[in-house]
């Protein structure tokens, strides 16, 4: 039991190709054990994330945002959504030189 490496969080993410952030939030739940070292460093035992890993079925029809289709209207929703700025100091540029243009 001495000899035992406990797995860091990094390492637990790996193991269950998931992210760290979800790995803490499992910790926080209770859904996995968590040890803290030093009060500060959380710790895994293997056998326990194993175990849970086991027990979850999450279901493999179930698609990560990242992993669904976009469609066109996505796509253009996000390039207005991101881009707003520049479009609207381009529109207001161009409405200043034409004003400075007829005058």
């Amino acid at each position: 039991m001495a000899d035992e490496k406990l797995l860091t969080v990094r390492e637990v993410s790996l193991l269950l190709n998931i992210s760290e952030k979800e790995v803490l939030n499992l910790a926080e739940s209770g859904a996995i054990p968590a040890y803290k070292l030093g009060g500060v460093y959380l710790r895994f035992k293997r056998e326990q994330v194993l175990g849970y890993q086991k027990s979850s079925h999450r279901p493999p029809s179930v698609k990560t945002p990242l992993q669904q289709k976009s469609t066109f209207a996505d796509k253009l929703s996000d390039f207005f959504y991101f881009n707003d700025f520049y479009i609207l100091a381009f529109l207001l540029t161009v409405l200043l030189l034409g004003i400075l243009l007829r005058g």
